[in-house]
């Protein structure tokens, strides 16, 4: 009885573990996709910061979502040094996936 049970919970298990695991590979690959990793990378900087250190920076800041979005989404600099981020709009990344990706590096450590 043991073994049927065990048995029937595996392929639930399974699909929860990939359910949990799905949000974060999702979210990387939406910056893949919409191509921040031509001037990001997780830990270490390339034309821009590293997205753990955007992280670390705003740690704890319940406004840097909608910073971030609003910096990402029309461009700027001065935060991170003299090199500009060019804008992202929308038909190169929608807000949804952006608001995924933003979240996604905001809970890197």
């Amino acid at each position: 009885m043991k073994l049927k049970t065990t048995l029937h919970l595996l392929p639930l298990l399974a699909a929860t573990l990939v359910t949990i695991a799905s949000p974060a590979k999702a979210s990387e690959e939406i910056v893949k996709k919409a191509r921040c990793v031509a001037c990001h990378a997780v830990d270490t900087k390339r034309v821009g910061p590293a997205y753990k250190d955007v992280a670390a920076k705003y740690k704890g800041d319940a406004k840097a979502p909608a910073m971030l979005f609003e910096k990402v989404r029309h461009g700027g600099s001065g935060n991170w040094g003299t090199v500009p981020m060019l804008p992202h709009p929308a038909d190169k990344i929608s807000d949804d996936d952006l608001k995924a990706a933003i979240a996604w590096i905001l809970a890197l450590h």
